[in-house]
């Protein structure tokens, strides 16, 4: 038995320095040379056709708001939200936590954009990190237009070209860069929070940060303002990048255990 013992200890020593040496040198690799293509045309399109609103209410429909073009007369007065990303062809999607960081006892819904045409549908939250500013929501919906990420296994280095998808100013935002190289993920990669010189509003939050081929890269989480003399400076906007195995993995879990309904 105590052979048997030492046999699994230096096993697992073993694979625990191996793991080691691969996080030390991932963490000394040289990112390589951004990409410099700038998001085009193209990738505005794909952008738009994602377009998601997350809306928290007391209300129990959207549709007259929706139908009414969302009239500021129709508005739901209580609403809190933001932005969200599609992520699959069966309705589930990412946004940031804060987001619904007044949900308790309210309805949350979901406005996809549907290639252009704008539908709201009752949310369910399938999870929360308060500590990673992410959260995934369903809805029972096809969403034939979704993101994929960009590749897990390769780098993001600084400097890579970026639009964003943010319902508050997404559509008139021109192009930015990413201030934060990622690199490679990892077993044990937790979300990353990286820098974009791209001024955002509070409605951006929770929106897809994307590369110059429509692929998602992170989503909007904050913007910090340097305020000397009262007069408010931009500085850059905050994304979180979370281990895109685990986001999978979640949604993977939830469509089979909601498979029969």
């Amino acid at each position: 038995m105590a052979v048997l013992s030492s046999l699994w200890m230096e096993r697992f020593a073993r694979v625990s320095l191996l793991l080691l040496m691969g996080l030390f040198a991932q963490s000394c690799a040289v990112p390589p040379k951004p990409d410099m293509v700038a998001p085009g045309k193209a990738t505005r399109q794909i952008v738009t056709e994602r377009v998601s609103a997350v809306v928290v209410t007391d209300h129990q429909s959207l549709s007259r708001w929706v139908n009414r073009n969302f009239s500021t007369s129709q508005a739901p007065g209580d609403a809190d939200g933001g932005s969200a990303a599609p992520l699959s062809d069966d309705g589930y999607f990412i946004t940031a936590d804060h987001v619904l960081a007044r949900m308790a006892g309210r309805n949350v819904f979901l406005i996809y954009g549907q290639g252009g045409r704008l539908r709201p549908a009752k949310a369910r939250v399938v999870w929360r990190s308060e500590s990673a500013d992410l959260a995934l929501l369903h809805i029972p919906v096809k969403t034939p237009y979704f993101y994929q990420w960009t590749d897990p296994d390769k780098w993001l280095p600084a400097g890579t070209r970026l639009i964003h998808g943010g319902i508050a100013t997404g559509f008139k935002s021109g192009d930015g860069k990413l201030g934060t190289s990622l690199a490679p993920e990892g077993p044990f990669t937790g979300t990353r929070k990286f820098k974009i010189d791209i001024p955002l509003q509070p409605g951006d939050s929770g929106g897809p940060v994307v590369d110059a081929y429509g692929r998602l890269v992170g989503i909007n989480s904050a913007v910090e303002f340097l305020v000397p003399m009262e007069t408010p400076f931009f500085i850059d906007s905050e994304g979180n990048r979370p281990n895109i195995r685990q986001i999978d993995g979640l949604i993977r879990s939830d469509r089979a255990r909601n498979s029969g309904t």
